[in-house]
């Protein structure tokens, strides 16, 4: 769907600090509040704004060990496979994706007991062929990206 200049506006001053009131992104989107109410309104309703959230820092809440976990998935069944990874709470994007590897799953653990625990579990699932993990040791960017 393509989007008009001014929920294009409204949209990048809600992914740079979606805490904004609605004058606030009147204001900054040079539009009336009548207009932030509708486009947010038409914007939710096509699924194009789909939750309001927040960045945490997940290290300073102790879940220092954060991950990308490859899954080779036997030809056919990476949906099974991502069915069940959907609702642990450790994982915070699930991806199908192109190489050697059929699904990437991002997580973040506390320690290595219960990485090591996720691990185990996956292994186990059925069609699940291989598994790789790679700990990120440093994020050096990480926010979302503003619409053009």
């Amino acid at each position: 769907m393509m989007i008009d200049k001014s929920s294009k506006k409204i949209l990048n001053v809600l992914i740079n600090n979606s805490k904004k009131s609605y004058r606030e992104l009147a204001k900054e989107a040079h539009v009336s509040v009548g207009t932030v109410s509708n486009k947010l309104k038409e914007l939710e309703k096509e699924k194009i704004i789909k939750k309001y959230t927040t960045l945490v820092d997940y290290d300073k809440l102790g879940y220092d060990i954060h991950v990308f976990i490859k899954i080779r998935v036997s030809h056919g069944k990476e949906f099974s496979v991502e069915k069940k990874l959907l609702n642990d709470f450790h994982v915070s994007a699930i991806y199908d994706i192109t190489g050697d590897f059929d699904v990437l799953v991002i997580a973040r653990f506390r320690n290595r007991k219960e990485l090591d625990a996720y691990l185990k579990k996956i292994q186990k699932f059925e069609f699940v062929n291989r598994v790789q993990t790679n700990l990120i040791l440093n994020t050096i960017a990480e926010e979302p990206i503003e619409i053009e």
